[in-house]
Formats: structure tokens, C-alpha cells, sequence
């Protein structure tokens, strides 16, 4: 009989390398059988069940690879050759072989794939929200349809983290093309509960409240309705004349904002560290992340700058209200402001946000993350 290793970590001979945790237990069996050339009888009898159970996988996760996030993701998992775009493949493969001489992980583990799983799904579930991605592009692309057929850019993701939930079925792509756009599945929205709960469950056992002081208005992670956030609400309304309360630009400030505010949230220990900058936000700064990455330390640097260039009181609302995704009425309560008078505030925050934000890509390109 063929031992086969357990669901937690499959080597290939032939490949070399291992299957992460997260990877379904039909891509480890098709894996293990194209690449392995361990037989179909073999795996099933390891696993306890019939050989066409295994047979049905193997061909279900061979119909898949026509979705190119897929396939490319199969061929980073398996090593092998077959692509649906041979002359894209070869492109995308000089980009891996380059990262891996940088140092950079390939296939991403359980861990990012769950920490970039609760900032991407989170945005796929927003009204209009999709995943563009390029056949050429090493980045994905998360847009959402704005007021008047505009598209707002809400967040960038790793090609590699787009193949991994694309082979986990969170997200799936209708239609095909040079720009495919992925939209969240059944499978992705449960995934995503699991992932808030667990979040919520180690944030309860972290022992906030004695890092934060006995302060009271230190925003809790009450969820938020993830079809929208505070500011797509706010964005909807219209003034008295007719014109939009927010305009684009400062909707695309406001959501760059909490972009890296998220990607600074990767980081060791780091949502202590801002829940605890509200209560300084006058002396001093949130402290770095602990071992963090590189690009988390610039999220966490870009934050840093654009709330010191609000200010008291604006940074507030807005770290509130775009970060930590409270409402308008919350936010005015905590704060001690009348009624209706936070979403006056948030516009004026958002419009010296856009003028720094503005000022900023002048020495440094735009792109979020």
C-alpha cells in the first residue's frame, strides 16, 4: 500500500515542494496523482473512500484550470507545465523566479492567506465590488462601481493571493478574458464569517482593556454590515441642489486611507496599537508594528502621516468612520458632538485628506499598498 502524508502537508517528489495547510484535500489529490503518479485506488483507500469519489475530484480540479488564476496557482503548487496562455505563463514565471531570488515566499501560508482573505473578501462583499485581474499583471485589482458608472480602486492584491482564493472557490470569474472580473462566492462569504469569528475570538483574548487604559470610547469590533461601509452610505446622499454629498475623489481619499490602514493591521499585535493611538493622538504617534514587513511598515507610515496632517478632531472621525468602519451617529456619540454634525466634519477630513494625498503622489506614485 502507498502511504500517502497527511492533509496538513503534502511534499511532491517530483516538484519538491510542499502544499500548504489551506490547499482542498481534491487539489492534494490531484496533485498527488499527475504529479505524484501515486494511483487513484491508493488514495482512496488512505482516505477511507470509493476511487471514483477521487476519480470525480481529480476531473472536477482539472475542469478548473481553464481559470487561469487557477492554473497558474496548480502549476506553482505541482510544478507542472500545462497553461492556458503559454506566452503569459512564461512572463508570469520570470516574475516568481524573481521574487523567489529576493527572498520572497512563493505560495502564500494559512496564516496570509487568512489575514489577506478578511481585508479582500470584506471588500468583494461591498454592492458593485469585483477583482479585476490582468493576464499579464502580477497584481489584482479590487474596484467597485461608484455614483454615475465611476469605478472606485478600493484595494491591490497579490497574484498569489488571488490564485490561492481563486483554488479555495471564494471567488470565481463568469466570464473569461485579457481582464477577468472574479466576484465573491457562496464559499468565500462562509469563509469570510469563519475568518471575522476567529478574529473577534483572539481579540477577546489579547487583554485589550490593559493596554488601552479604562478609557471608554475605544472603538470596539462590533462588525459592520459588509455590503457597504460608512462611507459608501455617505456617498449615496445629495445636498439640496442635487450634487453629490462626497464627490469621487474624496471617496477614493477616504477608501485609499483605510486601505492601508488594513494593511498596517497585518501586522503582530498591531490593531492593539490603534485602538490605543486614539487615546495620543495629540502628544505622540502609534507605535511600529513588531516584525513586520516592509510594505506593512509603509501602510503604517503612510497612516501615520495622513492622520498628523488632519489633526485632532478630524482624525478622529475619520479613523472612526473609514477605519474602524463606525457609524456617523456612533462616532458623534463617542465624541460629544450634536447630532448630524459628524458627517459636516468627515467632509471637511476627507477634503484635506484628498489635498494630501494630492500633494503626496506629486514625490510618490498613488497606488494603494
Amino acid at each position: 500500500m502507498v502511504q500517502v502524508q497527511s492533509t496538513t502537508e503534502v511534499t511532491g517528489e517530483k516538484s519538491g515542494k510542499s502544499v500548504p495547510a489551506w490547499v482542498p484535500r481534491s487539489v492534494q489529490n490531484y496533485i498527488d496523482h499527475t504529479e505524484m503518479g501515486i494511483p487513484i485506488r491508493a488514495l482512496a483507500r488512505e482516505q477511507g473512500c470509493h476511487a471514483s469519489t477521487v476519480l470525480r475530484q481529480i476531473r472536477r480540479v482539472e475542469t478548473l484550470r481553464d481559470d487561469p488564476l487557477v492554473d497558474n496557482a496548480l502549476k506553482s503548487l505541482g510544478g507542472g507545465e500545462v497553461s492556458v496562455r503559454e506566452q503569459v505563463q512564461k512572463r508570469l514565471d520570470s516574475m516568481r523566479q524573481a521574487k523567489i531570488d529576493a527572498g520572497e515566499k512563493e505560495v502564500p501560508n494559512i496564516a496570509e492567506l487568512s489575514a489577506h482573505g478578511n481585508r479582500v473578501l470584506k471588500r468583494l462583499c461591498e454592492t458593485g465590488a469585483v477583482l479585476a485581474v490582468a493576464a499579464d499583471m502580477e497584481k489584482a485589482v479590487i474596484v467597485r462601481d461608484g455614483n454615475d458608472g465611476e469605478n472606485t480602486r478600493t484595494g491591490v492584491v497579490d497574484r498569489t493571493i488571488a490564485e490561492a482564493m481563486a483554488l479555495k472557490g471564494w471567488i470565481s470569474a463568469p466570464e473569461g478574458g485579457r481582464i477577468s472580473r472574479y466576484q465573491i462566492t457562496s464559499q468565500g462569504r462562509s469563509a469570510l464569517a469563519d475568518i471575522m469569528a476567529l478574529d473577534e475570538s483572539e481579540h477577546l483574548n489579547t487583554g485589550l482593556d490593559a493596554s488601552v487604559g479604562h478609557c471608554s470610547d475605544v472603538p470596539s469590533r462590533a462588525r459592520y454590515g459588509v455590503t457597504e461601509s460608512p462611507l459608501s452610505a455617505l456617498a449615496r446622499r445629495r445636498d439640496r441642489d442635487g450634487t453629490r454629498f462626497l464627490t469621487s475623489e474624496m471617496v477614493r481619499a477616504g477608501e485609499r486611507l483605510r486601505e492601508d490602514f488594513e494593511i498596517a493591521q497585518m501586522g503582530a499585535e498591531v490593531a492593539r496599537n490603534w485602538e490605543s493611538f486614539l487615546q495620543a493622538l495629540r502628544p505622540a504617534s502609534a507605535p511600529a508594528p513588531v516584525s513586520a514587513t516592509p510594505a506593512i511598515e509603509r501602510a503604517h507610515a503612510r497612516v501615520i502621516d495622513a492622520l498628523a496632517e488632519l489633526g485632532p478632531g478630524l482624525s478622529d472621525v475619520t479613523l472612526r468612520c473609514c477605519c474602524f468602519l463606525e457609524g456617523l451617529e456612533t462616532a458623534e456619540k463617542v465624541l460629544g458632538w450634536s447630532a448630524r454634525s459628524g458627517k459636516i466634519v468627515l467632509r471637511i477630513a476627507l477634503m484635506r485628506l484628498q489635498a494630501h494625498y494630492a500633494d503626496a503622489s506629486v514625490q510618490e506614485t498613488a497606488m494603494i499598498g
